[in-house]
Parts: C-alpha cells; structure tokens; sequence
C-alpha cells in the first residue's frame, strides 16, 4: 500500500496502481462529457435554441415569467414532441387562463402527445386531467423549491467526491506545490459557486452568469488535473523536474 508518509510521484507507481488510478478518470472523465451532453439536451434547450445560454440559466431557474409553464415547455426542450397544429392551441389555452370549458377539446392532444413519458412513473406533470394540466399552464417559476433544495444537495455530496478522489491522485503529481494547492481547491470553491448561484439566480436572474463560471470552472480544473495526472503515468517526464 501507498504509505502517506514516503514521497512519491505517479510516474513512479507500480502497474496495478496506475491501472487503477488511470481507470478511475478515465470514467469520471466520460462522465464530465457526458453531464456537458446532459446539460446541453435539457438545460441547453430551455429557450428553443441549441447551446447553453444566459437566458436558458434564467429560464431554468427564475422561469419565463411573461408566459407558462407549458409554452416554455412546447416552445424549447419539448418542441419537437407535438406538430405546431397541435401547439398553438395548447400555447393559446394557457394564454387564455386554461379555461375548464376548453379542456374536452385539448385532452385527447395532450393524452396522445404528452401522457406517454408524463405517466405516473415518470416524476413529471400529468395531463390526464384537467388539474393536473392546469398546473403547467400556470406562469412560469422557474425550477421549484423542492427541486433546487433536492439537485443542490445531490450535487454537493456526489460531486464533491469525485473532485476528492481526482484531487487525492493529483496529490501525487510532480508539480509546483502552490500551483497544486490552487488546482485541487478551485473544483470546490466553483462547485459552492455554481450551487449557490442557482439560489441567487431563483430570485434575481442577473446572476445566471455565476451559474455559467461555475460549472465551466470546476469543469476545467478538474480536466487540467486529470490530463496531467495521466500524462505523468504513462507518457515521458522528466524527474528531474521541479515539482
């Protein structure tokens, strides 16, 4: 076992050490893409336009308050779901106050079109009935409470372990101490940046922009100390070097 106390550099590990180590952020690394390719399909669509934006931070969490919930819905992330035929007149229902008179003429769209993801398992707004509907046509809010309260509090404990563990391999990395110290606390300090922002922006929409620096922060210190800790495994370095 690696005894805490001995100085010793990655490129110096035995096989089956780097075996794991390389392993291991190599999959936190797909993951990163893959949370990007996740954030960019649902975030990234919230104002009906591809790519991550401003406005998508502020429709996500403060909400689209000049419309509901269901037209931010049919005309972003969820356009491609229905015809424009039968959205306009799902838009214009919820315009109208989503009348109870309406509801016998609307439901067969939305049973055909929405109630087969927005089912009981899914954890999403029903439309089997006209209460349930009504709620997504009401003003846009934004992200609930409850919701932001759940996501913050995944995203602090899961997240903050991978940058433990990539920081914990980092450690071993020859590389100037005042920059290593920098590196394996930044993830951190963006990650509190990035959760927090989400709250701020819930009330005040200009601070879409922390949400932005955070994840792009913490996203990019954690990829510098993953490459380096790789490169220094497996590829040529000289010892030599000042770490």
């Amino acid at each position: 076992m690696l005894n805490p106390n001995t100085k010793i550099y990655l490129d110096q590990l035995d096989g089956s050490f780097k075996i794991l180590f390389t392993s291991f952020l190599m999959v936190i690394g797909l993951g990163l893409m893959m949370s990007g390719g996740q954030i960019m399909l649902t975030h990234g669509m919230a104002d009906g336009k591809p790519g991550l934006s401003v406005d998508d931070i502020v429709y996500s969490y403060y909400g689209n308050r000049t419309g509901s919930k269901l037209e931010g819905y049919l005309t972003g992330k969820m356009a491609k779901k229905a015809p424009e035929d039968v959205r306009f007149p799902m838009i214009q229902w919820a315009r109208d106050g989503a009348p109870k008179t309406e509801w016998p003429k609307l439901a067969p769209m939305f049973k055909q079109h929405c109630a087969k993801c927005h089912d009981e398992d899914s954890g999403l707004i029903m439309f089997d009935t006209y209460e349930s509907a009504k709620i997504a046509a009401a003003v846009d809010e934004g992200i609930s409470f409850s919701t932001l309260t759940r996501d913050s509090h995944i995203h602090l404990f899961g997240i903050s372990f991978i940058f433990y563990f990539v920081g914990r391999i980092f450690i071993l990395a020859r590389f100037n101490p005042v920059g290593k110290g920098i590196l394996i606390a930044t993830p951190f300090v963006f990650l509190i940046v990035d959760v927090m922002s989400w709250w701020l922006t819930k009330f005040w929409p200009g601070f879409a922009w922390a949400t932005m620096i955070g994840g792009f922060g913490y996203s990019v210190a954690a990829m510098v100390m993953i490459f380096t800790s790789l490169w220094q495994m497996w590829l040529p370095f000289t010892s030599a070097r000042q770490n």
